[in-house]
This record gives C-alpha cells, sequence and structure tokens, in this order.
C-alpha cells in the first residue's frame, strides 16, 4: 500500500519564495568599510531575481557553473540562491587556495563565470589567462581599492543588476538536480569536487533549524564567521533564509575585534567558526554586551575543553562543538549533553562537551576497522574509521576516478577520521587517519595529546606530529605557541602531562614555534609541520 501524499520536490526556489513573501523586512547586515550596509529580504529577493537575469543577459548555460570568489557579504547570498534558483550551479572559490589549485578547480568545474569581490582582485586577476572556461568577471564593489582591470571580460556587478530585470524562477522538478559545488581543501593530491542537490540542501536547511541541531530560527541573528566557500558556511546561510533569521556578515573584516563589535552591535544569537577564531576573538569580549547570545557553534577541528570552558566563564556559554566536512553538506553531529545526562559533574559535562557529540536526525553514523570495514562496538573504547550515510552525504566526487577509495561498496562515506563512539552515542574524534602517531606498535592520538597541551596556562596553541624514533619507529613532537611572553620548557610540560595522558604519549621532544601554520580554512596543517621537520629525530 503506498501513501496518498502529493510528490513535492524540495528546492530551493521554495526556499527562496517563503523568505520573499513572509520575512521581506527582516535584515542583511554586511561589514563594508569602516560602516554597515544594510538589505531587507524584499530587497535582497528583487536584486536575486535581477541577477537570475544578468545570468541569462550575459547567456551563461541553463546549467552553468557560476563561480564566486567572495568573503560572506549579502551580494554573495544574491548568488548563493541566484544561481541555483536559476536551474545553474554555484560553485564557492576558496578565495585561499594556492593559485595553481583555484585553476585547477574552475576549469575541472567548468565555471563560465566567477563574481569577485574588489578587495580580492589582487589575488584572482593573474589566474584569469589561466582559466580555459571562465568567460567573465564580474566585480563586486566591497569597499577594497584594488584597480579594476579596463578588460572587456569585466564587469561591474550593480551596473549589471542596474541594467537587468527581475525574472521569473523556473520550476526545477527534479530534487536531485545539481544546486552547488565545493571542492575539498585538497590536504593530498588535487582538491575533490561535491555536489550538492537540491534535496540534499534543503533536508541539510531543515536539520539545521531541529532545536537538537543549531536550532535556527527566525527569532535568531546568525553570524557566519565560517566563510561561505567552507562547505557553504556550514548551511547557515541557507537554514537563515528558510527561517527568516536576520543575519550579520562580517565581510573582508576577520580581525577578532571586528568579530566582537560586530557580536555585540547586531545582537547576534548565533554565530559559527572554527577553533581559531574563536581563540583569537575570546580576549576581545570582556566587557560587551553580549547578552543576546545564545549559541557559539564551533567546528572545523576538534575543539580544546579548555577553550569551550574559557567561553563558560567568560560569556556563561560553552562552545556547542560540531563535526562535518564538505562530503556531510556538512553539518552531521552536535555536541549537546542529553537531558538524562545533566546531572553529571562541571567536569563529567565539560568532556561531554568536548566531544563531536550526537548524530543530528537522519546521518547514520558507524566505526570501522580500518581497511577492513568491519564494524566495532559503541563503547568509547573501540577506535576505528568513522563512517557517515544518510541524504545530505556525498555519494561520490565529481568526474573524480578517485571516488572509489572514499566509499564503501555498501555506500558510506569513508571520512578519514578516526573515532570512538560511547554506548549513549557520543562520537568523539581521536585524529585523522593520517595524523596518527604509531609508537611501538600501539596509536597515539595527535588530537586528544594536543588539547592536553593546550589545556597548560602557557600554551596559546600545539599541534603534535610524529617524528621517526630508532627504537619506537614514532613518538610525538610537540610543537608549542606559547602564550603571550611565557616560557615553557619541556620538562614543565611532562609535569603537566602525566597526569592527563598516559605516560607512553608524553612527548620527548619539544619545539617552540611563532604560530601553527594553517589550511586555507583554518585548520592545523600538519602536513606543512611534517615537512617542516622532515629531518627531525627523536631526542637522545
Amino acid at each position: 500500500m503506498q501513501g496518498l501524499m502529493q510528490s513535492y520536490p524540495l528546492t530551493l526556489t521554495h526556499v527562496f519564495r517563503r523568505a520573499e513573501r513572509l520575512f521581506p523586512e527582516k535584515e542583511i547586515a554586511t561589514v563594508q568599510g569602516d560602516g554597515i550596509v544594510r538589505v531587507t529580504y524584499g530587497e535582497w529577493a528583487e536584486r536575486t531575481r535581477r541577477l537570475a537575469g544578468v545570468l541569462d543577459a550575459l547567456e551563461i548555460s541553463a546549467d552553468a557553473r557560476v563561480g564566486t570568489f567572495a568573503w560572506n557579504t549579502a551580494r554573495h547570498l544574491e548568488l548563493y540562491f541566484a544561481a541555483p534558483c536559476s536551474g545553474r550551479v554555484l560553485h564557492t572559490l576558496n578565495i585561499r587556495l594556492f593559485p595553481d589549485d583555484v585553476v585547477y578547480i574552475a576549469d575541472h568545474a567548468e565555471d563560465e563565470i566567477v563574481f569577485v569581490d574588489r578587495s580580492l582582485l589582487k589575488a584572482f586577476w593573474p589566474l584569469v589567462d589561466r582559466f580555459e572556461t571562465v568567460k567573465h568577471v564580474v566585480v563586486m564593489d566591497d569597499g577594497g581599492d584594488n584597480e579594476v582591470p579596463d578588460d572587456p571580460r569585466v564587469h561591474d556587478y550593480e551596473d549589471l543588476l542596474a541594467k537587468a530585470d527581475p525574472v521569473e524562477f523556473p520550476v526545477i522538478e527534479d530534487e536531485n538536480q545539481a544546486a552547488a559545488m565545493c571542492y575539498t581543501s585538497g590536504t593530498t593530491g588535487h582538491p575533490k569536487g561535491v555536489v550538492y542537490s537540491h534535496r540534499s540542501t534543503v533536508l541539510h536547511s531543515m536539520g539545521s533549524l531541529v532545536a537538537d541541531a543549531a536550532g535556527v530560527s527566525e527569532r535568531d541573528t546568525i553570524m557566519p564567521v565560517v566563510p561561505m566557500f567552507h562547505a557553504n558556511a556550514w548551511g547557515l546561510c541557507q537554514a537563515a533564509v528558510m527561517a527568516g533569521s536576520a543575519l550579520a556578515m562580517p565581510g573582508s573584516n576577520m580581525q577578532p575585534k571586528a568579530i566582537a563589535s560586530l557580536m555585540e552591535a547586531e545582537k547576534v544569537t548565533l554565530a559559527a567558526g572554527v577553533p581559531t577564531i574563536w581563540m583569537g576573538v575570546l580576549p576581545e569580549l570582556e566587557g560587551r554586551d553580549l547578552s543576546s547570545l545564545r549559541e557559539i557553534l564551533c567546528g572545523g577541528s576538534a575543539v580544546p575543553k579548555s577553550l569551550s570552558e574559557a567561553y563558560r566563564e567568560q560569556v556563561g556559554l560553552p562552545i556547542l562543538q560540531a563535526w562535518g566536512m564538505t562530503e556531510t553538506s556538512p553539518v552531521a553531529t552536535t555536541g549537546r549533553v542529553k537531558s538524562t545526562l545533566a546531572d553529571r559533574s562541571d567536569e563529567e559535562l565539560a568532556d561531554l562537551r568536548a566531544a563531536q557529540g550526537l548524530a543530528i536526525p537522519l546521518v547514520d553514523l558507524r566505526i570501522v576497522e580500518p581497511g577492513t570495514d568491519d564494524e566495532l562496538p559503541w563503547d568509547g573504547e573501540a577506535r576505528g574509521e568513522l563512517q557517515a550515510r544518510g541524504p545530505w552525504i556525498a555519494a561520490g566526487y565529481y568526474n573524480d576516478e578517485r571516488s572509489s577509495e572514499s566509499f564503501t561498496a555498501d555506500g558510506w562515506l569513508r571520512t578519514g577520521d578516526v573515532a570512538t563512539i560511547s554506548s549513549n552515542g557520543y562520537v568523539r574524534l581521536v585524529d585523522r587517519t593520517k595524523d596518527l602517531v604509531k609508537s611501538g606498535g600501539e596509536w597515539i592520538s595527535s588530537v586528544e595529546l594536543e588539547n592536553a597541551i593546550m589545556a597548560h596556562p602557557k600554551v596559546a596553541e600545539a599541534a603534535v606530529i610524529g617524528i621517526p624514533d630508532e627504537k619506537w619507529s614514532e613518538r610525538p613532537l610537540a610543537c608549542v605557541v606559547p602564550e603571550g611572553d611565557a616560557e615553557i620548557t619541556l620538562d614543565e610540560l611532562k609535569a603537566f602531562l602525566a597526569e592527563r595522558v598516559p605516560k607512553w604519549w608524553i612527548p620527548n621532544d619539544l619545539e617552540i614555534i611563532d604560530e601553527v601554520p594553517k589550511t586555507s580554512v583554518g585548520k592545523f596543517s600538519k602536513k606543512t609541520l611534517r615537512e617542516q621537520f622532515a629531518h627531525r629525530q627523536t631526542a637522545a
């Protein structure tokens, strides 16, 4: 027997029309220069329809990839909907990648047009003649002072919009049609393309509205500090439009003081960014009125317990840790504390919040023995590769023969993360498969060791890599950034760690560094450190 429900395609045109009709008065605030530019959803919707008209006028193909090279702004949000709602595919280019990777990605995706913030022209324009498929470059004046090239391929965003008429979006009958593309950051080999469908994006947005996920609602003012080129700002922009939330966009000013000021001035309720962002912002929050804030969402890499607890002490809110990746759209878990566990001690609750948390509805997770796909028990002890499946989890990479390496025969995504899952369902990442340190045949979790080191009051940041050891094969090297002018010795660090990690995990080597190198999306770049200390041997 079949159900008697209507067959209604899940598409972003519905999300757009809902915001246009129900929330025309809600605002999107964007930092530009020394001020804030405001636009209502009603104005934004008309501009988005005009932008679709621009794509038609420039004869951009009906299913073209529309590239963006831009900061978090209202204009970028117009592109987020104009491209997919007109039947095309949004393609957010990572502004922090190496030039060769940007060229590879734009060509691999076959971008026909790229929209670029003026402040980023210096990085983008030298690449233009290397692109094989890009026919048009549209400059969005975000207050930057870079010279706009005098070239027939270059257009001004506002001039184009002024000449265009608003268009009616076509009916998108196939909810599995591509809506957006995002490429992985390419830590090994070329970046890989993930293609999100209308269906997956709508369902992921609904997942973000679930109370036990991010709980996005119409009452929120959301500040996505996480870049709009980083897994679509974790889906928060589409979720905000779906719910009718106000938005506070930081634009190009990503300095900690500017972020803290925006949080206070716009009465932000939900802010989202990677750990390195929140480390920098914390000292800027003292004395500010953040009474409107209800959630600080953090992901991209494991959140140190010390950082989460520092926020709890400073602003009364611990960090809400989430886990996901480009391939999971990206949110797959959130670190909510179950009501049945709420009576635990403060220390136990802090440990729970330091885990990646529970799978959100519609996401399935398992841990397996690496290389075998044999499922391991949820006992909080067994460590295996974390695998995921669900309606917003990728099933393969775009035009890439490497897909078979990352997906199992029964359809699960191999995440490359090593994790435990407790009996009550809490996922705890212990490392990336490539970042584990194997010492004497036993695995050392670089992530857990880093978190223990960063709990030291003299440590601002720490990263751990494996270096060769004649006796043990590998031993951990602690690369430490001191807090301010503090000085820390190896003996001091060893004594501190003695009561916090197994004895055989304690590093024999300490390297004081100015900063931990970061990837294009703000994660610790262990690859860079391994290259930097490639010839390092353990101390005798």
